[in-house]
């Protein structure tokens, strides 16, 4: 009686605290193509004004990588209106904060300012889009700063290839763009000609390739004003982007790789499996299967591995599921002598346990009650709202996935935990790595 109390009340609190979550918006066209998102919100004086470019790292040319990652920098150098590096000193006098950050499948730019100073953040994004300065200065300025971001981030960083898959992807997808690195290649940047950078973003950063959100303390028809005046009269450099989706074939044989890292002292045994694309309700069975088995202290990975048996320093396993495919990335550390076959030996343990077993009602329903949780906590602030709806506009086509993605993961099955299983991570369709210091044999 005491435990079906505790469901009750706990379904009622989550029940509660979803429909608190619940996110209005209000979203249109632009004439020139440019989506606006708008989401009112008043509690606190405080908006983020974001723009989200349909471009990444899949979009480049061969011989050219890195040039949306490259884009992500050069387009704060400055514009028509904007002084040469006086961007970032423009928000900040201003009370605002900024960044910007690029994926496989697109650009993200965002501002958040005092809600005083809205106009500010729209003129500042229209400038980007409308009047960018792109000049040898400014490549060459930024093109230092991504090598040197490089040499931080991956070349000197332990464990950079994996925590930025260019010792993976590359094994992964031997057609599709998602082989190479979001940062690219610093050979290619280097033989890139200025005009190539101008046609890159002649290409890419039009009004009808981007969305555009404006959340927080805002009058939503004041706001539509706003953007009609900064946005409307922009003009596309050319038609939509049109997008064919390469196929990569099956991965029938298990990949068997070392590589090596001079940052490590410690290896790691790493399995990487092709996955589904992130709109496939699978993706989001991955999500749960992750959370099974290194998702906090009682997940099956660290509690054998870590905690019982004592062969491993850590343990990881997560789902990275994109625009066009996914992969599905597990690992472990060697605790002392332990060798890195021991390590598989235990993850493939665990697969197989899922995949030959329903997992328990208690751990399906510890499962359900964690995914609850971060769909309360997942819009917490103005500038994760502002994230998501661009990007579940841009990446799913459905904006209303921030409040509808709760529903998928609650129409997860164990069985369907079970049949995901079988069907993705199986010895056969993996990528098998010895991550090793630089010194071993």
């Amino acid at each position: 009686m005491k435990n079906r109390f505790y469901t009750i009340v706990c379904g009622l609190m989550v029940t509660l605290s979803s429909s608190a979550q619940k996110v209005e918006f209000t979203e249109y066209d632009l004439d020139n193509g440019l989506h606006v998102i708008l989401h009112q919100e008043n509690k606190a004086p405080v908006v983020t004004v974001g723009v989200m470019y349909h471009v990444g790292a899949k979009d480049e040319e061969k011989g050219r990588t890195g040039f949306a990652h490259f884009f992500e920098h050069l387009l704060f150098e400055g514009t028509k209106n904007i002084e040469r590096g006086k961007w970032f000193d423009i928000v900040s006098a201003h009370g605002g904060r900024n960044n910007a950050n690029t994926t496989q499948d697109r650009t993200y730019y965002y501002e958040t300012f005092p809600s005083n100073n809205l106009e500010l953040g729209l003129w500042m994004e229209s400038e980007r889009m409308l009047h960018p300065v792109i000049n040898k200065i400014g490549v060459d300025t930024q093109n230092e700063v991504v090598k040197e971001e490089k040499r931080q981030r991956i070349d000197n960083a332990p464990y950079g290839k994996i925590i930025y898959r260019t010792g993976i992807n590359k094994h992964i997808f031997k057609k599709h763009q998602y082989g190479q690195s979001v940062i690219g290649s610093m050979e290619d940047l280097d033989a890139a000609k200025l005009e190539e950078f101008t046609s890159f973003n002649t290409k890419f950063y039009n009004p009808n390739n981007a969305t555009l959100v404006v959340a927080g303390d805002i009058n939503i028809e004041k706001t539509k004003k706003m953007i009609s005046d900064y946005f409307g009269t922009i003009k596309n450099n050319g038609d939509k982007i049109t997008r064919t989706i390469i196929k990569e074939d099956p991965i029938t044989t298990e990949i068997k790789v070392t590589e090596k890292d001079a940052n490590i002292q410690i290896p790691a045994k790493v399995l990487v499996y092709r996955t589904p694309k992130q709109t496939e309700k699978d993706a989001y069975v991955l999500d749960y299967i992750s959370t099974i088995l290194t998702g906090g202290n009682s997940s099956r990975m660290y509690k054998n591995m870590v905690e019982d048996k004592k062969i491993a320093l850590q343990v990881l396993a997560f789902s990275d599921s994109q625009e066009d495919y996914g992969t599905y990335i597990m690992g472990a550390l060697p605790l002392g002598e332990v060798g890195l076959d021991k390590l598989q030996q235990e993850m493939d343990t665990e697969i197989e346990k899922l995949q030959n077993e329903f997992i328990s009602e208690r751990e399906f329903q510890k499962l359900q009650n964690q995914f609850e949780n971060n769909f309360v906590n997942a819009n917490a602030s103005i500038e994760g709202i502002t994230n998501s709806l661009a990007r579940y506009n841009i990446l799913y086509g459905n904006t209303n996935l921030i409040n509808e993605e709760i529903e998928i993961y609650r129409s997860i099955t164990r069985e369907d935990i079970q049949n995901v299983a079988k069907k993705y991570l199986n010895k056969n369709q993996r990528l098998n790595l010895d991550y090793i210091p630089e010194s071993s044999n």
